[in-house]
Formats: structure tokens, C-alpha cells, sequence
């Protein structure tokens, strides 16, 4: 991999969790289109859900989510409040009750709740939907702020898959980005979940931290998987200060360059595809008995924001502050401050700041980005079937994408594929496809 090539190819691009991305969501969408959406939705579809919760009780200076940190549980159990409310304005906003097939907890750390109020927030959901009795509820977990009590209250909320941040076990480099947490940690809580019955654990490690070498990462891997999770996922650092003022606290002269950068995920991924993980996309990996590896294996992975995902549900309710849903109209985002979610939420409205309706070309290149995403490759015949047969100019398109792409991708007039050289780039060649992308001023993150 020549400079020249990584110069291109480690480009600033959008890491595609949405087509149009989230820079082009505009106050158009207001909180009475949303409330005719969700009403238009087909009662016979299940829908699953996505519950915000904007805190931590100390602040990681590489996140990148909409976050803060608080020292007390009030500002809590007031949001807890107010998403409750919005719990049961959007079942009201249904023309009948709906059935919910799948659940995501994320943060901040949604392992800050009591046990009360987990269970709770389990009966304002019982209260507001049908819960299938095969939901898949997945909990974001902290291992530092988590204990045995509150494990047992998920479990009762009814978890099913637990998502443990590592990002890096080197304690330079956890001092680097004001995250301590230890080996032992760790290994207790997965410990504990394992005994609780838990199915499904993940663990997430981030490449390109401050003070991180291959070296320091790969036995960072190596930790991991001591403790054999059901997946995998890994991460590269999106350093975006100008987004997260916090992540200024990191010295920019300590961040791993371009080509270490790559030479990590390289290293990274070889070393879990050694230990028996099927890589998944640009950035999972999982146990070949895994339900993710199931559905890659048979062509239904899926990507949403929370990133891959077996999930194949039409509608997506974002609930609590900055969280995004996606509905067969197009995408919604509610306002990113917790002051103005709760004050409009408790006064009736929907909180929504802003979306974006689809439109029918928006459709299609949703598509192919996704299905490059997930199986690095698409059907120009594929997508005529899905679509009505009228691509418009996208097959010309495409050749000319392959062409210009030169050995990253190859097209035979039907199917477009990234090769395996291509494959660590597969943003930056998604993002050739993005008939927004050079008409945005918003800055993303490095490729690789």
C-alpha cells in the first residue's frame, strides 16, 4: 500500500450508518410530519426501538456521542420521566398498537439507570407495545459504573445481547483518553452476564488512540479474546474536535498517522479472523455460530445507526434526546439538548429538530450503499427488481465509478464488487455513490 494510495483512500468520509447522511437532516421535518409518518406506518409490521440516554458519570475524552457527564442521578430520573412520556406519545401516534421485535439501549451509558427505574422503564414499554417474546433487547454496558444488582435488573428487563466498551486495555493509553478500566473489570462483568444466562456478548476495541502502536494493540485483541465473546467490533478513533470540544483534551501530536493507523486494522483483523471470527463489514467481526455471521453467511445483514445488525424491521423509533429513527418515509432526529427534550416532551409534542424525506432515488442509492457496506458489492439487475426497472443514469454511472476505481472494484454490467484490496476502502468507495457528499460543508472522519 503505496503513500499516494493511502492519501486517497484514508480520505475524510461518512461512515454510511444512513443514506443521506445525518449533515443533511434540515428543520423541514418538524415534529407534526413525524407524528403523520408514524401514523402511516403498516400496523402489521413489527418496529424496534432505540433508547438514548445522554449521561456518564465521568467523561471519555474519545467519545464521540451526545453525551455529558453528571455527578448526581436527579438530571436522571428526570429524563427517565420525560422518556417515558415520549414513550407513550408515540404509541399514540400509531393508528393501532404495535408489536416491537427488537430493542437497543445506548449512550452515554444507559448502565448509570437504578434497578427501579429499569424496571420501570420496562413497564411504561409493556404498557405502550407488544413485546415478541423473542425480542432482542441489547444493553450498552459499562463495566466501570455496573454491578451485580443492576445486571439482574436487565436480565429481568429481559437483555438478550450485552455490548461492553474496552476500547484499549494499555494504561498509557487509557490515561491518554481518561478511561481507566482494568482487565479484572472486564472479566467480571462478562463473567457475571455469562452466569445471568446472557446468549450474546460483544466487546468493542478502538484502533488509532493516542499512544497506540500495533503492538500495544494486538494485545489489547489478545485480552479480548481470552474471554471468547460472541462478537467483535473494531473501531477506528473519529479524532472530530470541532464536533466534541472534549476530545481537544487529547494531544493531537499522539495520534497515530495514516499508515499506522491502517497497519492496525490490518493487524487487528488478521489476528481475530486467526482466533475463528468471520469478518462482518468494514468493522465485526463474529463466532461462525452468531446470529450476525448467520445472516451475513445468508445475505440479510443489515446497517442501521447503531451499525450492523440482524434487525430487518421497516420502522426505527429513536426515542430520548439526538436519538434518530428511520420510517419507510425517511428519517427523523430529535433536538440534541436534554432541556429542550424534556420540556417538550412533558408539554405533549414530539421533540423533533429536524429529518429528511426520502425520495426515490434516495431509495436506491440507500440500497447500494448498504448492501456495499454489508456484502461489499450490488446488483445493478438487484436493484431494478427491487426498484420498478428505472435506475436512471446509475448504471452509467457505476461503470464509470469501476473505472475510475481502476483494481479496487470490478463491474461486469450487472454486479459492481470490491476487491479484496478494495475492501479496508469500502467507505471511501461508497462515498463515490454519494450524490451529496460534495455539496456538504460537514467534516467526517478519516476512512481508516
Amino acid at each position: 500500500m503505496t503513500i499516494d494510495r493511502l492519501a486517497r483512500y484514508t480520505q475524510p468520509v461518512p461512515r454510511y450508518t444512513s443514506y443521506p447522511t445525518a449533515p443533511h437532516f434540515h428543520a423541514g421535518i418538524d415534529r407534526a410530519c413525524y407524528a403523520e409518518w408514524l401514523s402511516e406506518t403498516d400496523p402489521e409490521n413489527p418496529v424496534s426501538l432505540y433508547l438514548h440516554v445522554p449521561f456518564c458519570d465521568r467523561l471519555c475524552w474519545f467519545c464521540g456521542c451526545h453525551t455529558k457527564q453528571v455527578r448526581r442521578y436527579d438530571p436522571v430520573t428526570e429524563y427517565l420521566d420525560a422518556l417515558g412520556a415520549e414513550i407513550a406519545l408515540t404509541a399514540a401516534a400509531f393508528s393501532d398498537r404495535r408489536r416491537v421485535n427488537a430493542i437497543h439501549f445506548g449512550g452515554g451509558s444507559p448502565t448509570m439507570i437504578e434497578p427501579a427505574d429499569i424496571a420501570n422503564l420496562r413497564a411504561k414499554l409493556d404498557n405502550a407495545f407488544d413485546l415478541d417474546p423473542d425480542c432482542a433487547i441489547s444493553i450498552e454496558i459499562d463495566p466501570r459504573n455496573v454491578d451485580g444488582e443492576k445486571l439482574e435488573a436487565w436480565r429481568r428487563f429481559g437483555m438478550t445481547r450485552a455490548s461492553l466498551g474496552v476500547q484499549d486495555f494499555d494504561p498509557h493509553v487509557q490515561h491518554a483518553i481518561n478511561r481507566l478500566q482494568s482487565l479484572e473489570q472486564t472479566q467480571l462483568v462478562v463473567q457475571s452476564l455469562r452466569d445471568a444466562g446472557i446468549g450474546s456478548i460483544n466487546l468493542d476495541i478502538i484502533y488509532g488512540l493516542p499512544l497506540q502502536t500495533t503492538e500495544t494493540l494486538l494485545r489489547t485483541v489478545d485480552l479480548a479474546l481470552s474471554m471468547r465473546p460472541n462478537r467483535l467490533a473494531l473501531f477506528g478513533y473519529a479524532h472530530v474536535p470541532w464536533m466534541k470540544k472534549h476530545q481537544s483534551l487529547i494531544d493531537q501530536d499522539s495520534l497515530p498517522g495514516p499508515a499506522a493507523r491502517f497497519d492496525m486494522v490490518m493487524a487487528g483483523a488478521a489476528r481475530l479472523a486467526d482466533a475463528g471470527y468471520v469478518p462482518l463489514g468494514i468493522d465485526h467481526f463474529a463466532l461462525e455460530s452468531d446470529s450476525l455471521a448467520n445472516a451475513a453467511a445468508a445475505g440479510r445483514l443489515r446497517r442501521n445507526f447503531q451499525g450492523y445488525t440482524t434487525d430487518e424491521a421497516e420502522t426505527l423509533i429513536g426515542l430520548g434526546a439526538s436519538s434518530i429513527g428511520k420510517l419507510p418515509q425517511g428519517y427523523i432526529q430529535n433536538t440534541t439538548s436534554t432541556a429542550d427534550y424534556i420540556r417538550s416532551v412533558r408539554g405533549g409534542s414530539f421533540a423533533t429538530a429536524r429529518g429528511f424525506e426520502l425520495s426515490p432515488s434516495d431509495r436506491i442509492i440507500g440500497r447500494l450503499i448498504e448492501s456495499l457496506m454489508c456484502n461489499f458489492s450490488f446488483s445493478i439487475n438487484d436493484l431494478k427488481r427491487a426498484f420498478g426497472g428505472d435506475l436512471g443514469s446509475l448504471p452509467v454511472e457505476t461503470a464509470r465509478i469501476a473505472t475510475s476505481e481502476g483494481a479496487m472494484v470490478s463491474f461486469d454490467g450487472d454486479v459492481f464488487s470490491v476487491s479484496a484490496e478494495g475492501l479496508p476502502f469500502v467507505r471511501v468507495i461508497a462515498s463515490r455513490f454519494d450524490r451529496y457528499l460534495q455539496a456538504s460543508k460537514a467534516r467526517h472522519s478519516a476512512a481508516v
